[in-house]
């Protein structure tokens, strides 16, 4: 059985923000009933381009009706610029984080987000962006599993499945999405890199922390500590608020190990130090 945080089950149990604008002037809907999850999401923009309400209807699990009502919590006093900014990842630190293999849950909240926007800026619907299906089972593309990886940095079939459901019925495109994993990740290497010494690297490493890493963390009151480099190992330790946050492992997983992989160096592990 998974385990839920307490912020999951409380908008389970008690959800924010559910039901329908009529007079909406963004929806998007994403999802389908055969697959399991379906999620419509309306928002009431004011002229100011400000989000004044936003409220999601969905056919799902408990992670399910717990991600769309902390997306519309999320949402409320955002500009649309801001809004596109909201990531899956977000969704999931905001519930205190969400059982990996419910991420997926987050991900149709960004979807539903992305198509709202589009909806309300009066733009067509992106086909050439909808790819081909992989996953015949849960209907799942090429264009979205690249998606997947790319921004949440996965490295498995499993960890595909746990974010997009892709390879979670009858497993015949197990394939594919490995062979999709290996290109979006080649894609992240350097062509070419100078060799670069130990000093060099545990330079650049404290630089993207500085920069790229804290900011975001000092945000929401957390903080983060280099203990040590051995080889391309980062030991880390989370502070403030981050460092008594359930979702601590998956931001240093998703977040910080991306930053360095993409910003220092590809093969760069980090591990979290408890201190």
């Amino acid at each position: 059985m998974w385990e839920y945080t307490d912020k999951v089950k409380e908008l389970f149990l008690n959800p924010k923000n559910a039901g329908v604008i009529e007079d909406a002037d963004g929806v998007g809907e994403v999802g389908s009933m055969a697959c399991g999850d379906a999620l419509k999401l309306s928002l009431k923009i004011n002229d100011e381009g400000v989000i004044e309400d936003a409220r999601f209807q969905t056919f799902g699990c408990a992670s399910a009706i717990a991600s769309a009502s902390a997306l519309t919590e999320l949402l409320k006093g955002k500009t649309v610029e801001e809004a596109g900014k909201i990531t899956n990842q977000e969704i999931a630190d905001y519930l205190g984080g969400l059982p990996k293999e419910k991420m997926h849950c987050s991900v149709l909240g960004q979807q539903a987000l992305e198509k709202a926007l589009a909806d309300y800026r009066g733009e067509p619907p992106k086909q050439e962006e909808e790819g081909e299906v992989v996953c015949e089972c849960f209907g799942v593309t090429d264009r979205q599993i690249e998606k997947a990886v790319r921004e949440n940095n996965l490295a498995t079939v499993e960890e595909v499945t746990n974010y997009t459901k892709a390879g979670g019925g009858c497993e015949s495109c197990h394939d594919s999405i490995r062979e999709i994993i290996s290109r979006v990740r080649a894609e992240k290497q350097p062509k070419t890199r100078p060799r670069m010494s130990n000093i060099q690297k545990i330079r650049l490493i404290e630089e993207t922390l500085e920069n790229e890493i804290r900011p975001a963390l000092k945000q929401d009151g957390g903080d983060i500590e280099l203990v040590d480099v051995i080889g391309n190992r980062v030991l880390l330790s989370m502070r403030g608020a981050c460092a008594v946050c359930k979702a601590s492992e998956q931001t240093m997983k998703n977040f910080v190990e991306g930053k360095l992989q993409e910003l220092v160096l590809p093969e760069l592990v980090v591990e979290e130090v408890r201190t």
